[in-house]
């Protein structure tokens, strides 16, 4: 149904600018001279495309990005010059009219757009009105379609736009194709922060754009993530499909350092010492990873299979609760019912970090508590493991790079 009411929207545009059009040069054929020119000079009137040169021609179609679109008068003179693309939209079906600015050259003689590049998968409609060398007013309407290419990328951004996120968060955008022009497309991605800092990129992989500032984000930053894809070449034969922009907002300050050699972890907000809690962390035969990890997702209550991590049949437990993923690998803090005495004395976990608590979760455990007072975006830091450190782009693990090692990973140094 949408689809046949974007068809009919675009119709009835379509033939009201062919009446428009039609009487606008009915008027220019009638008699009579004036301030617009008619019939200021006597003879035959030339035709419309002697007098008004637009490429690309009309009715072209597949028309590639490169190709310029101009509007010339050779030896007249243009008086209005109306363009509009017809492109379908990203989050609908039906298809937007947007003006294309642009501008007619000082002598009057010709006219270009503003943005060079051509849309792509996009209808132009080009209307023009001129005077010939000899005053004599034309109008000309002509259409063009360009390139619909066969494949496209867009980019999945971390966190949720309009999320509130703790000062580690780190911008991460996941391509849904294999990027080769990682120049082009890391150009066309530009993330900005109120309060202003530097920020950098870094690439992992050829589908993977990761954004940080040197240090921790100042609570109240305010981030704006602006992906301007569309039309952008990512691969040969693969352009993107997004214009769009992503907002959040940075909260408080929380990091939480967790020792595994102890089996505590303080937790401290703003830099003041909350409560030290006892944890337990990864046996000796499975250790928690060492380094700094961040906070990706928050659930009250998920199940946990070792089938799903590498660990074959050794575990699987239905409803694990207060559960903050820290790695894509697998490592969470969550809360641990089924140990009640490990916390505070012994490492009994496969790599996660086990916090006291219920079955079903309760609110007043270590694990609630802790649970109840975090956000996406929060540091969690382990030292004392016998595990190396987590990988970079194990999760959001990109603060264990130094600056300099994550600046030379951007496309553009």
């Amino acid at each position: 149904m949408r689809h046949r009411e974007g068809r009919a929207r675009r119709a009835g545009a379509a033939l009201a600018a062919v009446l428009t059009w039609a009487a606008l040069l009915a008027g220019c054929s009638s008699g009579g001279s004036g301030p617009l020119g008619l019939d200021a000079a006597p003879g035959k009137h030339p035709a419309p495309e002697d007098v008004i040169h637009i490429t690309p021609d009309d009715g072209s179609r597949a028309v590639r990005p490169g190709r310029p679109l101009r509007v010339r008068v050779p030896g007249g003179r243009l008086q209005k010059v109306t363009v509009v693309r017809s492109q379908d939209a990203q989050d609908a079906q039906d298809a937007q009219a947007v003006p294309v600015p642009g501008r007619i050259s000082a002598d009057g003689t010709a006219w270009r757009p503003d943005e060079d590049r051509l849309a792509l998968a996009a209808e132009y409609t080009v209307d023009v009105v001129a005077l010939d060398p000899a005053g004599r007013r034309s109008a000309r309407h002509t259409t063009f379609t360009t390139f619909v290419p066969d494949a496209r990328f867009i980019g999945y951004v971390t966190p949720e736009n309009h999320a509130v996120v703790g000062t580690g968060m780190i911008v991460s955008v996941n391509f849904s194709r294999r990027i080769t022009d990682r120049a082009a497309v890391e150009r066309a991605v530009r993330v900005t922060a109120r309060p202003g800092v530097e920020i950098r990129p870094h690439w992992f992989g050829r589908s993977r754009l990761d954004f940080r500032p040197e240090r921790y984000w100042k609570p109240g930053t305010e981030v704006t993530v602006d992906l301007n894809l569309r039309d952008v070449q990512g691969a040969p034969g693969v352009y993107g499909l997004q214009d769009k922009t992503f907002s959040f907002t940075v909260g408080r300050s929380q990091v939480s350092r967790v020792d595994a050699a102890r089996h505590t972890m303080q937790v401290r907000r703003d830099g003041r010492l909350l409560a030290t809690v006892p944890i337990t962390a990864g046996a000796p035969e499975n250790p928690t990873y060492n380094g700094k990890m961040v906070v990706m997702d928050m659930l009250e209550v998920t199940r946990m299979d070792g089938r799903t991590v590498g660990f074959g049949g050794e575990y699987d437990i239905p409803d694990v609760p207060h559960a903050l993923r820290l790695t894509d690998s697998g490592t969470f803090v969550h809360g641990n019912y089924w140990s009640p005495d490990a916390p505070g004395h012994v490492n009994v976990s496969h790599g996660c970090v086990g916090l006291r608590d219920v079955k079903g979760g309760g609110p007043d455990t270590p694990a609630g508590w802790f649970f109840d007072r975090s956000l996406v975006g929060d540091v969690v830091e382990v030292v004392g493991s016998d595990e190396r450190t987590v990988a970079p782009d194990n999760g959001l693990g990109g603060w264990n790079m130094t600056w300099k090692e994550w600046k030379a990973g951007g496309a553009e140094k």
